[in-house]
C-alpha cells in the first residue's frame, strides 16, 4: 500500500463529511501503481463528485438494477469496473437523444447518485485486484504456478470434467468450450474479461498451458484458432465464461479491500445478473 497522506488520514476519522472525490483520493493512495490521470478511464462518469457519501456499492456494470439496489441500500456512490454508457470511453455525444441513455442519466441525477469507474488501476495494482478476487472465488490459490495469478497447474483431468466443475462453480454462467472433451491436461491460463486475441493466444501458445479461460472473444479470433488446433490434433482448448462472470469476483474483493481504509461507511458488493438466457 502507498503511504496515506495527512489529508487522507484525517478523512478516515471524519467520514460523516466524506465526499465521493475524497474516497477516490484515498483509493489513489492505496493502489500500488502510479496514478495516471492523463490516460485512464478511471474517472467520474455521472453525478456530482462532491456529493457526501452515504454508502458505497462496488459492481461490474452499473446497470439499472444495480442503481436501484444502491438506492435501496442507501448507497449513493457506485464504483463500477466497466463503462456506464455502453462504450469503453463512455462517450455520450452520439447518444445524447437516446431514450435508454437519457432515462438512466435521469435516474442517477434524481437520486443524487455518483458513478466512478475503477478499471485500469485496479488491474495495474499489484497483485491485480480482479485476478485476486477471481482466484479466491475459483479456489485456485494452491494451483498457482509460482507467484502467478495467470498460470496454474492442476492434477491431470479431462476438458469435459474441468468445464463441468466451472459450471458448478458458476451455475448462472453461459460457459462455452472449444476443444476435445476427452483431452487430458494439467496447465491452465486465466485471461479474464476481454483482453483480446494477442493476450489469449500468447497464453495458449505456452508449452505449460493447454487450456485458456477468458471472458469473451470474437468468434473468428481465438475460438477459431483453438478449433483449428483441435482439428490438427493439438492439445489445446479455449473456454469462454462470459465477461461479467470472469471478473466480477474481483469487484467483490474490491469492497473488502476498500473496507480496510474507508471506515464508518457501508460498503456493499452488488453482483450483476447473467444478461443472457437460453431458450429451452
Amino acid at each position: 500500500m502507498g503511504i496515506i497522506s495527512a489529508r487522507a488520514s484525517e478523512l478516515v476519522k471524519n467520514n460523516d463529511s466524506l465526499t465521493c472525490r475524497d474516497v477516490v483520493e484515498q483509493i489513489k493512495q492505496h493502489v500500488t501503481c502510479p496514478w495516471n490521470d492523463g490516460e485512464t478511464v478511471d474517472t467520474f462518469k455521472a453525478g456530482n463528485p462532491d456529493e457526501k457519501v452515504t454508502g458505497i456499492v462496488t459492481t461490474m456494470f452499473a446497470t439499472m438494477d444495480v442503481l436501484r439496489e444502491a438506492v435501496k441500500k442507501n448507497c449513493n456512490f457506485i464504483i463500477a469496473h466497466e463503462p456506464l454508457f455502453y462504450n469503453h470511453l463512455d462517450e455520450t455525444d452520439f447518444q445524447k437523444d437516446d431514450p435508454v441513455y437519457l432515462e438512466k442519466l435521469k435516474y442517477i441525477n434524481e437520486h443524487h447518485l455518483v458513478v466512478w469507474r475503477f478499471h485500469d488501476h485496479w488491474h495495474r495494482t499489484n497483485p491485480d485486484g480482479i485476478y485476486v478476487g477471481m482466484v479466491r472465488k475459483l479456489g485456485w490459490a494452491k494451483y498457482r504456478k509460482g507467484d502467478s495469478y495467470i498460470v496454474f497447474e492442476f492434477p491431470e483431468t479431462t476438458l469435459n470434467d474441468f468445464a463441468a466443475q466451472l459450471k458448478q462453480k458458476f451455475p448462472q454462467g453461459v460457459i462455452r468450450v472449444v476443444g476435445n472433451p476427452e483431452m487430458r491436461f494439467t496447465g491452465v491460463g486465466l485471461a479474464v474479461g476481454a483482453p483480446g486475441p494477442a493476450r489469449q493466444r500468447q497464453l495458449l501458445d505456452r508449452d505449460d498451458v493447454q487450456v485458456v479461460i477468458s471472458g469473451e472473444a470474437q468468434e473468428w479470433e481465438t475460438p477459431e484458432y483453438a478449433l483449428d488446433a483441435t482439428q490438427q490434433g493439438r492439445n489445446k482448448a479455449f473456454i469462454m465464461m462470459g465477461h461479467v462472470i470472469s471478473e466480477q469476483s474481483g469487484m467483490e474483493y474490491c469492497a473488502e479491500w476498500l473496507s480496510d481504509f474507508i471506515m464508518g461507511l457501508p460498503i456493499k458488493f452488488v453482483p450483476n445478473k447473467q444478461p443472457y438466457w437460453t431458450p429451452q
